[in-house]
């Protein structure tokens, strides 16, 4: 069979490029294209060689081996919240993670622990009652969902009644909804005929499945569900491992994931990503990595938490999908806090099933680290198959227009000067609360759900308010009229008047929820909620000096210093006392003196069904000192037993702990 000559050259060219590509990649460790390019030739010519086989050659490179809750849902709040998981994407990552379980364990031996694929879908929480699907929650964020459950009932895969009869009366399953790979093409290709546009990807389809608000539609939706992990159980844990609690909800007709394995050791963890990751393209559905978590649930409960993440468990993420592309601008914008953030402008580049177009900088040293120019042809890398970077700069075709970045002098958005610290690298607007871009970032952070969750005070809206300078600053939102809003655009009557009722109600919070709205720099939520805890109202806060903050849990000098210097602004006194005056309130949180600690040192576990909200009864507990865990061991002092105890009774019977009634329990706290 003949070759036209115009084929043989192009396998020539291509057994040139790839040649020269593996030089680069694998002998001078400088690689001039992102894997998915080489790829893409590779195939090319393997590809021509099928066809023409005489083509083939010795040296040819194919011869060669190697080389965010949505309006119209109901909100659910989780009664254990939802976590994200840590991610490591290095194997000295794994093994940094693997020392610091053991060390924390006191650990000599190899750590046992369950793995399974990370699959890239929707994680969800399934709660059953008596046996029956009751409710269906996406994880939101991770206090708060959506309420899905009419949608998730239309999954085959979800059982509405659990098999057999010994489940918990409650038993609440985390786990991911997914759209199965052939399932997802089979979708497209039906869009396809019909001309509508398709899915980017399958993580795409599963949630815009799920978050129909006809369930019909989501019911026509190939999905599917795997389970792998649990919240509220009434009758306590499932097992004494993970492995065999995740086993106990296959027997009940839940599905779990058929590569679910027990290793041992970091060796064991890194010998099962290996194999997952080699037979990644072989699965019918999408994973960006491994979940690993400590098996055994006492060593769970030992490790604990840190802020939103358990320190028993970890995602190793695969590596990160590159594609090429050319860098045609370089836009700054401002945020919140006032920092400048180069924001590089992408030709139109599909990354991992997504368009991207935007990719971050970080800062000017890293663009200058990195020899990045206007007009560079650039590496672009999802990292965790998340969030759009460039990697680097390709020099060698750096065409002769390109030109070098510098950061403006002046702020972008308001003209204000911009300034550096000595020891940062980011890049400041010192216009404060006259500068637009700040002022629409901080009443955006305002009116967050997280921070005073105003409802309905959207991006839109609050870059409306500011154009039309209704609103300069947080406390301004408070003063707005019904006339003014019934007059803007897309409001009209009936969302002026939802607005203003969501502003009314969003007055009365929480001291953690207004702090960690005021926005100063790097305190989230959770060392917000330290200072609320530790001086139990706004007054003290303000009044705190450096030294005095550095005593409250979380709080280092560099936050510290951040709190000290904010609340010491005249302009933020001012926003203060102008949202006071407005009506924004809290109930002060008591601080706790010495005596009132008579329950100090005192383990609890509460069980069981009791005539008010166990919650209720550990706060009071918590309030007397008392430490109140959710699993009873050798340390627990008392069990607080009611109704069905079940478990968790028997096992304090066997300890020899001492049982409380409900009557006992008050007799207890009346002394």
């Amino acid at each position: 069979m003949s070759t036209p000559s115009a084929i043989s050259q192009r396998a020539a060219e291509l057994r040139e490029q790839l040649n020269l590509h593996n030089y680069r990649y694998y002998v001078l460790d400088d690689p001039l294209i992102p894997d998915s390019d080489y790829d893409r030739l590779l195939r090319e010519l393997q590809t021509l060689e099928q066809q023409y086989p005489v083509l083939v050659t010795p040296e040819s490179p194919t011869q060669r081996v190697g080389a965010q809750p949505l309006d119209g849902f109901g909100e659910v709040q989780h009664r254990i919240p939802m976590l994200s998981l840590d991610n490591a994407f290095t194997d000295e990552e794994m093994r940094e993670f693997d020392r610091r379980v053991k060390e924390r364990l006191g650990a000599t031996g190899d750590v046992v622990y369950t793995a399974e694929p990370k699959l890239d879908g929707l994680a969800i929480s399934l709660r059953y009652e008596a046996g029956l699907l009751v409710q269906a929650a996406t994880r939101g964020d991770g206090a708060r969902g959506e309420d899905v459950t009419h949608n998730v009932r239309t999954i085959p895969s979800v059982p509405l009644k659990l098999m057999g009869e010994d489940w918990p009366a409650v038993l609440e399953v985390r786990g991911e909804i997914y759209m199965p790979l052939a399932g997802f093409e089979q979708l497209n290709e039906r869009a396809r005929e019909k001309g509508e546009k398709g899915f980017a990807n399958p993580r795409n389809a599963a949630a815009g499945s799920l978050r129909q608000l006809d369930s019909r539609i989501t019911a026509q939706r190939p999905l599917a569900m795997y389970c792998y992990g649990f919240g509220e159980i009434s009758s306590g844990p499932l097992g004494a491992t993970q492995s065999e609690s995740i086993r106990r909800l296959a027997d009940w007709g839940l599905r779990i994931s058929p590569e679910m394995r027990t290793v041992e050791g970091v060796s064991g963890c890194l010998d099962y990503y290996r194999q997952i990751g080699e037979r990644r393209a072989s699965l019918d559905y999408e994973i960006d990595g491994v979940v690993f978590k400590v098996d055994s649930l006492a060593q769970q409960q030992s490790l604990g938490f840190v802020s939103r993440a358990p320190r028993w468990a970890i995602a190793q993420k695969f590596p990160a999908q590159e594609e090429m592309t050319r860098l045609v601008a370089i836009d700054v914008q401002v945020g919140r806090t006032g920092a400048l953030t180069p924001v590089a402008r992408l030709e139109p580049v599909n990354v991992a099933g997504v368009t991207v177009t935007n990719a971050t900088l970080h800062n000017e040293d890293e663009i200058r680290r990195k020899d990045i120019w206007v007009g560079d042809t650039v590496i672009i890398r999802r990292a965790g198959d998340v969030i759009p970077q460039v990697v680097r700069a390709i020099s060698e075709q750096r065409p002769s227009d390109a030109q070098p970045f510098k950061m403006p002098e002046q702020c972008p958005a308001c003209g204000a000067d911009v300034i550096r610290d000595a020891d940062e690298a980011v890049v400041r607007c010192s216009g404060g609360l006259f500068c637009p871009a700040q002022r629409r970032q901080a009443i955006k952070h305002f009116a967050s759900r997280r921070a005073m969750d105003i409802e309905g005070l959207g991006d839109k809206l609050v870059d409306q308010l500011v154009s039309l300078d209704m609103v300069e600053t947080p406390a301004d939102l408070f003063r707005l009229r019904f006339d003014a809003l019934e007059k803007m655009e897309r409001m009209g009557k009936k969302s002026a008047e939802n607005l203003l009722d969501a502003l009314e109600k969003s007055k009365q919070t929480t001291l953690g929820r207004f702090l960690f709205a005021l926005g100063i720099r790097e305190v989230g939520e959770t060392t917000a909620q330290s200072l609320a805890n530790y001086y139990g109202d706004l007054e003290p806060v303000m009044q705190a000096d450096s030294d005095s903050l550095q005593q409250v849990p979380d709080v280092g000098p560099v936050v510290a210093e951040h709190v000290f210097t904010f609340f010491r602004q005249a302009h933020n006194q001012e926003v203060i006392r102008a949202l006071m005056e407005a009506g924004v309130r809290w109930e002060p949180i008591a601080i706790p003196d010495a005596d009132s600690q008579i329950l100090a040192g005192k383990v609890f576990v509460i069980t069981g069904t009791l005539s008010r909200p166990r919650e209720d009864i550990k706060q009071q507990l918590i309030a007397l000192g008392a430490k109140v865990t959710g699993s009873v061991s050798k340390k627990t002092d008392y069990l607080v037993a009611g109704a069905e105890a079940g478990s968790k009774l028997t096992k304090a019977e066997s300890l020899g702990i001492t049982i409380l009634d409900e009557t006992g329990l008050n007799r207890l706290l009346e002394q």
